[in-house]
């Protein structure tokens, strides 16, 4: 059963850092993209960063590009996004998202908030 969860969110002021985890069970983790995607209040869930299998092909989308780092560890089957330089419209719940044969698989989210 693939199952995708979340970690590492919670409350930092503008300026801060902090460092997400997905945790992958249930699949070859190694063999699929994975994605990032976040929710903020009344807003749809956007795209944020993808990752390639091998972790060598990384995209951000523009408001993030330079102060997150998306990356992945295919032995431990973890994803990651390092977040600086926070600002408060970072503000939302991040998912991890990843699709295997045709099916969407997301994990419970995790709160980030970036506020003083």
């Amino acid at each position: 059963q693939v199952q995708l969860v979340e970690s590492g969110g919670g409350l930092v002021q503008p300026g801060g850092s902090l460092r997400l985890s997905c945790a992958a069970f249930g699949f070859t983790f190694s063999r699929y993209f994975m994605r990032w995607y976040r929710q903020a209040p009344g807003k749809e869930r956007e795209l944020v960063a993808g990752i390639n299998t091998s972790g060598g092909i990384t995209n951000y989308i523009l408001s993030v590009k330079g102060r997150f780092t998306i990356s992945r560890d295919n032995v431990k089957n973890t994803m990651y996004l390092q977040m600086n330089s926070l600002k408060p419209e970072d503000t939302a719940v991040y998912y991890c998202h990843t699709s295997i044969d045709g099916s969407t698989y997301w994990g419970q989210g995790t709160q980030v908030t970036v506020s003083l």
